[in-house]
């Protein structure tokens, strides 16, 4: 069940960077640095139900990629032993999809830890899933749903065919036991462009997808966060066959914001990857980009403390997180 991890060696830093030019405001590179650490990201794997265009894990139905034992002790072992953190973000894949999601989930909630659940929806009707609202709704898990857009036709166009109505599906379900309804139970809904654009100003179009979903199919949520697609992975591959890849990767230059620097998650974040290697952030985890020389790499015993105040390791990707008002895994940052 679990594949065998990988002989690795991760990548070297990156020389400076368009990104650290940017930053610094020059031609010299600025460093981009941590506060305290607070969340605990683990990606448990790349299994997935799903397939989507812009995924930046490349999680799919035939990858095989799960955390192993070892390494989920590891991470349960961090999060008892740090009070600091307060937040476990587990994400994968479809992270329900791990033997032992359950577990995790149980375990950081009895520690008195919020539990964030990133739930593509669908994997509710995988076999054995049927009762993942239930789960979620005893456990206190924030449920932060991928939905690209508020209408069938481009969701599918990103997601595949029937994934809307699926989506829709899960999402009464979690209505049905208490999420969305604004008494504790928080239903967060992510949207990212279906291409290769900025995200709309996420006010608005939170506006605009609660009044749909509500007229049409009677469905609320507590709050919506857009994500920027980042120039990576899955939805790097397209742009380059579509021939949009140094045009986007422009558009997200001019669009850099420095008063996104400050809020951005890697700031306040420390990002497990599925072989137990410790990242800055997930989309570097993605990009094999450990921390920096000289940082712990492994999950194994880390000491989150010695974190606090790291040069985090940048790269042109970075404008994803900084382009307009911001993105991030908690959505617009300005």
């Amino acid at each position: 069940m679990t594949a065998a991890i990988p002989l690795r060696v991760l990548r070297e830093e990156p020389a400076p960077s368009r990104f650290a030019r940017r930053l610094s405001g020059g031609d010299r590179p600025g460093e981009l640095r941590a506060g305290t650490v607070r969340t605990l990201q683990v990606n448990v794997g790349k299994r997935c139900n799903q397939a989507c265009r812009h995924c930046h894990v490349d999680a799919s139905p035939l990858r095989t990629e799960v955390m192993a034992d070892d390494v989920v002790d590891a991470c349960l072992d961090v999060l008892a032993r740090h009070p600091e953190l307060t937040t476990l973000d587990i994400t994968g894949g479809a992270p329900e999809l791990h033997p032992r999601f359950r577990e995790m989930v149980a375990r950081a909630h009895a520690l008195g830890r919020a539990v964030l659940v990133r739930h593509n929806l669908t994997v509710q009707f995988e076999p054995g899933q049927a009762d993942l609202p239930e789960f979620f709704a005893a456990h206190g898990c924030e449920v932060v749903c991928s939905l690209p857009h508020y209408t069938a036709e481009a969701t599918d166009r990103q997601r595949g065919r029937g994934v809307y109505e699926k989506s829709l599906a899960g999402l009464r379900r979690l209505n049905e036991v208490g999420y969305g309804r604004g008494d504790g139970l928080v239903l967060t809904l992510v949207a990212n462009p279906v291409g290769a654009f900025l995200p709309p100003k996420q006010e608005d179009l939170e506006r605009d997808t609660r009044a749909y979903l509500a007229e049409q199919h009677a469905i609320g949520f507590d709050r919506l966060i857009t994500i920027t697609n980042m120039p990576i992975a899955r939805f790097e591959e397209w742009l380059r066959r579509a021939g949009l890849h140094d045009e986007y990767m422009d558009r997200l230059e001019a669009a850099y914001n420095p008063a996104t620097v400050d809020g951005l998650m890697c700031r306040s974040l420390v990002s497990v990857d599925w072989t137990g290697h410790v990242h800055d952030c997930d989309f570097n985890q993605m990009l094999e980009m450990g921390l920096a020389h000289g940082l712990p790499q492994r999950v194994h015993g880390l000491d989150v403390r010695a974190l606090a105040g790291r040069e985090i390791l940048t790269g042109d990707h970075c404008f994803g997180c900084t382009a307009g008002a911001g993105s991030s895994c908690g959505g617009a940052i300005a």
